[in-house]
């Protein structure tokens, strides 16, 4: 991943989006602090469904812990 100052980032906008389309990643960092990320679009959707089924996994596994003492419409009152 690659890091370009928000000014820089400005400047060559078309020129970024091309090596993003390449594969390439940016963040932007304005003031030295990150302030934003430019990925492929494909990347984070299947990294965000990985995790998405990552955690439904380990929740499933997981015992439920203790007593259920309320009705789902109780719930929603």
């Amino acid at each position: 991943m690659k890091t370009i100052t928000a000014s820089e980032a400005n400047r060559s906008f078309s020129k970024m989006l091309r090596v993003v389309a390449g594969g390439e990643s940016y963040t932007i960092v304005s003031r030295g602090r990150a302030v934003a990320a430019i990925h492929p679009a494909g990347i984070e959707t299947s990294h965000r469904s990985l995790a998405k089924s990552a955690l439904l996994e380990r929740l499933v596994k997981q015992p439920v812990l203790g007593d259920r003492g309320w009705t789902r419409e109780e719930l929603y009152e």
